[in-house]
C-alpha cells in the first residue's frame, strides 16, 4: 500500500525533515513503495504539484523539491501500485482546481464496478479522470457530492461539507463493493481545497499530532501560541500534521480510529466525525 502526508499550519513552514530525513519520513518510506510519488504545495491559496511514477528513494527531484517547499498546506504521497499502471497520470496526489487528494488503500475488485462507480461521477467531471487508478475515481467522486451543494470553485467551502461529501462518497463505494460481494475496500484519504484539510482513516492507519511536547522554537517564533504545547479546549492547533506513521521529533502523535474523519478549516479549527 502507499504512504500519506498532510501539512497545516498558521504559518509558512518547510517539510524537508518529515519528507526526506524524519525515521519514518516519506523518503525512507519509498524504499518499499516504489511506485511513484507526489507533493501538493499551496502557495496563496494555488496548488502546486509536482509528481513523479519513479522512486522518491533515488529521486534528485523529490529531494530538490522537498528541500525547497514551504507552504501552510502540502500533501505529499509515495505510491505502491495496487490499481493502474505505473505513470505520472496514476500517481498521487490528484488534482482538480484548487482541490487535492491522496488515497492509502484500494477498492478491492475495482475493475468490476468501476463502470458503475464512474457513472455515478458528474457528467461535468467525469472528463477529467484521466488515468486507470480507483484512488482518481473515488476522488471526483468526493467532488461530485460537494458540487451537489456548491461551486466546487467557491471559496469559503466549511469543512463540514467536505466531511459530509466525503462520507457519503465512501459509503457509495463500500456500498457498490457489498452488493457485489467484494472485499472490504481500504480508504485513507487526505483532502484539501488550500482552506480546510481533511482525512479518513478507513483500514489503513493514520496518525495525527496537533501539538509538541515541547517547542524547540518556543522562544524565537514569533507565531509561538499556547496551543502549539497544549491542546486547546476549543479546538484551536498552531499545526496539524497527518501521517501513516509517527514521525521522530517533538510532536506528540495519536493514531486515530478505523472509521474516523478529521479536518482542520481556514480558522485553524480541528474537529472530529465518525464515519
Amino acid at each position: 500500500m502507499c504512504r500519506l502526508f498532510g501539512f497545516r499550519s498558521i504559518i509558512q513552514s518547510r517539510v524537508h525533515t518529515s519528507l526526506t530525513r524524519a525515521e519514518n519520513a516519506l523518503g525512507v518510506q519509498a524504499q518499499r513503495h516504489p511506485d511513484g510519488w507526489g507533493v501538493a504545495y499551496y502557495v496563496a491559496g494555488i496548488p502546486h504539484v509536482v509528481k513523479s511514477a519513479s522512486a522518491a528513494c533515488g529521486d534528485r527531484l523529490f529531494q530538490h523539491v522537498s528541500g525547497i517547499v514551504t507552504s501552510e498546506l502540502v500533501i505529499a504521497h509515495v505510491r505502491r501500485a495496487t490499481v493502474g499502471e505505473l505513470s505520472i497520470l496514476n500517481s498521487h496526489p490528484f488534482q482538480h482546481g484548487r482541490w487535492v487528494f491522496a488515497h492509502n488503500g484500494d477498492i478491492p475488485g475495482f475493475s468490476e464496478i468501476r463502470a458503475e462507480l464512474l457513472g455515478q461521477v458528474a457528467p461535468a467531471l467525469r472528463r477529467y479522470v484521466l488515468g486507470d487508478t480507483d484512488s482518481e475515481v473515488l476522488f471526483y467522486l468526493v467532488l461530485t457530492e460537494i458540487a451537489r451543494a456548491e461551486d466546487l470553485h467557491r471559496p469559503g467551502i466549511t469543512s463540514t461539507l467536505i466531511v459530509d461529501s466525503l462520507r457519503t462518497a465512501l459509503s457509495t463505494v463500500l456500498s457498490v463493493s457489498a452488493r457485489h460481494g467484494l472485499a472490504t475496500p481500504l480508504l485513507t484519504v487526505l483532502l484539501s481545497d488550500g482552506q480546510n484539510l481533511v482525512a479518513s482513516r478507513f483500514g489503513k492507519e493514520l496518525h495525527l499530532s496537533t501539538h509538541k511536547r515541547r517547542c524547540p522554537e518556543r522562544d524565537t517564533c514569533p507565531s509561538f501560541r499556547t496551543e502549539c504545547e497544549v491542546p486547546s479546549p476549543q479546538g484551536f492547533v498552531s499545526h496539524f500534521i497527518l501521517s501513516s506513521e509517527p514521525l521522530q521529533g517533538d510532536n506528540v502523535w495519536t493514531a486515530l480510529d478505523d472509521g474516523g474523519v478529521v479536518g482542520c478549516d481556514s480558522r485553524m479549527r480541528a474537529q472530529a466525525w465518525v464515519m
